[in-house]
């Protein structure tokens, strides 16, 4: 199994499967070996898969650092890897909690990243936290069918911008009393 150094000098390993461009493959789990995606339902016979070994997992090392196996801290592996195989810019194809490392890395090198996906991921482990606003939520139907642009900034809740059925207005279909 090949192998490269990640920038903390972790021996890291990969798997290489198919013929055709390629097409760099980050597991799941999380901290999960490469080994279970197989040949991805026969797209080895489409693209040369590069199936990472995460630090830790498979035929990697474990790291020295155990602050290094963060999610955010792995971007450099994936550049590493990235840099090892002499590619200017790469596609990502990511599983679960894979998705979170492929989005992570596509933000931090997008001029690194041809094109990504990723398969049953969650973006909540890749994104910032962002404060809560209150107000309209995002685009919705307007009248006859023409969409209302979503407000730009945060919203300030007066009691005109709530449903006529929480300023106390009743709704057509509501019975008089």
């Amino acid at each position: 199994m090949p192998t490269f150094c990640a920038p903390d000098g972790t021996t890291l390993a990969y798997r290489a499967a198919g013929e055709g461009a390629p097409l760099v493959v980050l597991p799941g789990g999380p901290m999960r070996a490469a080994r279970y995606l197989g040949d991805l339902g026969g797209l080895a016979a489409h693209r040369r898969l590069i199936l990472l070994d995460l630090r830790g997992t498979g035929d990697s090392a474990a790291a020295a650092d155990p602050a290094s196996y963060r999610c955010d801290r792995l971007v450099g592996d994936v550049e590493a890897l990235r840099a090892h195989l002499g590619l200017n810019r790469i596609d990502l194809l990511a599983h679960s909690a894979g998705g979170s490392l492929a989005m992570l890395y596509a933000a931090r090198h997008p001029t690194r990243v041809a094109r990504a996906r990723a398969s049953t991921a969650s973006a909540l482990g890749a994104l910032p936290p962002r404060p809560l606003r209150r107000g309209p939520g995002p685009p919705t139907q307007g009248a006859r069918g023409t969409a209302r642009p979503a407000p730009t900034g945060p919203q300030p809740y007066t009691p005109h911008s709530a449903p006529a059925r929480l300023r106390g207005a009743r709704s057509r279909s509501s019975p008089r009393p």
